[in-house]
Order: structure tokens, then C-alpha cells, then sequence
């Protein structure tokens, strides 16, 4: 029996001993934190006060609580933050690759198409502009080369004019030749030159009167049938400078309504030069509004690439540092929440009036 109840207080005196020891452990491990340190002075207050212990339990567990709520309000937090970086991330993210491709469709479509159809009708701009100014030169030049014609013709005509007052005068001079003399054949020799040098050598009437001055010099004026051959002679010459006369009129005429109708048809090619100009120049002026338009697009979508670019990395650096604050906060409550668990179980061993901080 004496064996048995010495075993017992043996046995009583090392368990106490054993708590003992795991209550300075745990007192030194509480002492480590500031948090720790501040739960055993409130230990501490409460032993020297006298108060209940249930009591200093129940505030230690109301601790626990409500750092368990806050861890979990804090893992909720960051859960929805999470969520909302994520999806944040995902829209710029489309974002920029809508603003690339953007930027990398328009570009695409001023190079192989408004630049090249701009350059196109520039082309046919110049090429038109081009075509009127030779217009504009055949115009000229044909006003020209239609005065100078007229001018031929009148000088070809006043030639055959002054030609059929010669024949006239020659006509005259035979009919009053009844015996005529030396000086009168002379004279009547004179106006066949004369007429011979009014008419030009590349004339149709050269070879003819050419004929007549011929014919005259050879013929004795004295005979009547010699007289009449040369007045019949002249006669047909007059009559053929007439013609040649009323053939370069009426050529004359022809040619001034051919010569109009040229400058007729000249100012409608120009006119219709000019609509095609006109024409050109709309489409030119609307293509390089659409390239204005394009390039203050792309520009604009390039910006906005760079700026959610900069969004993204801002976002990026935002949530890496709210993270960080995340996992401290939380290592922090968490530590808290050993530390009250540790002092729960102090306040609930068997002595801790002793504890000193």
C-alpha cells in the first residue's frame, strides 16, 4: 500500500513537472512576438486581478474568432480581386491583340490599296493634263497654219486676178491691132511677159501662157487667122485662170469648214479632257480623305495599343504588389492565430499565476 501511494505522488509530482516545463515553452514561445508578448500581459493582468478564468478564456477564443474571420475575410477579398485582375488581364489583353490587328489591317490596306489607287489616278491626272496640253498645241498650230493657207490663197487669187486684167488688157490691145506696128507687137510681146511673171512657174497657168508668149512671137500680127488663133488662145487662158480662180475659192471654203470643224472637234476632246479631269480629281480628293481618315485610325488604335499596354503592366505590378500584401497579412494572421491558440491552451493549464512577462 505505501508502495503503491508513493508511486502515485511520484507519478503526481513528474506530471507537474512535465507541465511545469511545457508552460515556460510555451510562455518563452509567446514572448517571442510582440503579439505573444501583449496576450501575457494580459494573462498576467488577469492573475494579478484575481478575475475569472473562464472569463480570460472566453476572450481569448473571442480573439481567435475574429482573427479567423478576418483571415477568411481576407482570403475572400483576395479571391475577388483575383478573379477581377484575371479578367482585367484577359480584356486588355483582346484589347491590344484588336488594336494590332487593326493597326496591321489598315496599314495593309493603305499600302495594296488607297496608295496605290492614289498614286493610279494621279497618273491619270498627269497623263490627260498632258493630253489637253496637246490639244491645246494642235489648236494653235492649226489657227496657224490655217491663216497662213488663207493668206497663200488670197495672194494666189490677187496673182490670178492681176493675171485676167492683163489677159483683158492684152484682149484689148489685139482687137484694136488693124495693121499694127513694130512698137505695138512689142507692146503686145510686153503684157504676155507681164502676165507671165504674175503667174508663178509652179502655177498650172505657167505652161500656157509660156505657150502664148511662144505662140506670139513666131506669128505675123498682120494675118487674121493669126490674130484669131492668139485671141482664141487667150481667150481659153482667161478662161482657165477663172476656174483656177473659182476652184481655189471654192476649196477656200472647204477648207475653212473643214478647218472649223477641227477646232470643233479639238475644244470637245479638250471638254471632255477636262471631265475626266474633274472626274479624277473627286476620286482623288475622296481617296485622300479615306487615307486621311485611315491613317488618324491607325494612328489612333496604335495608341491605344500602347496605352493598354501600359494598363496591363500597370495592372500587372498592382496586383504582383497586393499579393505581396496578401501572403504578409496573411503569414501575419496566421502567426496571430498560433500565438492565441498557444495562449488559450496556457490560460487553460492548471497554474498560471506565476507567469512574469
Amino acid at each position: 500500500m505505501k508502495s503503491i501511494i508513493l508511486i502515485a505522488l511520484i507519478a503526481v509530482a513528474f506530471t507537474a513537472r512535465v507541465q511545469e516545463r511545457n508552460m515556460a515553452k510555451v510562455q518563452a514561445d509567446l514572448a517571442k512576438s510582440n503579439y505573444g508578448k501583449a496576450l501575457l500581459h494580459l494573462v498576467e493582468l488577469h492573475s494579478m486581478a484575481g478575475g475569472p478564468v473562464q472569463e480570460l478564456i472566453d476572450a481569448i477564443e473571442e480573439l481567435i474568432n475574429d482573427l479567423e474571420e478576418e483571415l477568411e475575410e481576407l482570403e475572400f477579398n483576395f479571391q475577388v480581386r483575383t478573379n477581377e485582375h484575371n479578367a482585367l488581364v484577359v480584356s486588355l489583353e483582346q484589347d491590344i491583340q484588336d488594336a494590332v490587328i487593326d493597326v496591321n489591317n489598315t496599314q495593309d490596306t493603305l499600302d495594296n490599296l488607297l496608295y496605290p489607287r492614289r498614286a493610279q489616278i494621279q497618273d491619270k491626272i498627269d497623263s490627260v493634263l498632258g493630253y489637253q496640253e496637246d490639244n491645246r498645241k494642235n489648236y494653235d498650230e492649226a489657227i496657224l497654219v490655217r491663216e497662213q493657207e488663207h493668206e497663200a490663197f488670197e495672194a494666189q487669187v490677187a496673182e490670178l486676178n492681176d493675171a485676167t486684167a492683163s489677159v483683158d488688157d492684152a484682149l484689148a490691145l489685139l482687137a484694136s491691132l488693124t495693121n499694127p506696128s513694130l512698137l505695138q507687137i512689142r507692146r503686145f510681146q510686153n503684157t504676155l511677159k507681164s502676165i507671165e511673171s504674175k503667174i508663178r512657174s509652179r502655177s498650172r497657168m505657167a505652161p500656157m501662157i509660156k505657150a502664148l508668149i511662144s505662140l506670139a512671137s513666131n506669128q505675123n500680127f498682120s494675118n487674121q487667122d493669126v490674130l484669131k488663133n492668139i485671141v482664141d488662145a487667150l481667150n481659153e487662158f482667161r478662161n482657165a485662170v477663172v476656174d483656177q480662180i473659182n476652184d481655189l475659192t471654192a476649196q477656200e471654203a472647204q477648207d475653212v469648214i473643214d478647218h472649223e470643224a477641227y477646232l470643233e472637234q479639238l475644244d470637245d476632246e479638250f471638254h471632255e479632257f477636262q471631265r475626266q479631269i474633274d472626274r479624277a480629281t473627286v476620286d482623288l480628293t475622296a481617296t485622300n480623305e479615306k487615307i486621311d481618315s485611315m491613317v488618324e485610325f491607325r494612328d489612333q488604335r496604335a495608341a491605344d495599343q500602347k496605352q493598354y499596354t501600359a494598363e496591363l503592366e500597370l495592372e500587372n505590378n498592382t496586383y504582383a504588389e497586393e499579393t505581396d500584401i496578401y501572403t504578409n497579412t496573411k503569414n501575419e494572421f496566421t502567426r496571430e492565430l498560433g500565438v492565441s491558440e498557444q495562449a488559450l491552451g496556457l490560460v487553460k493549464s492548471v497554474d498560471f499565476s506565476n507567469i512574469k512577462v
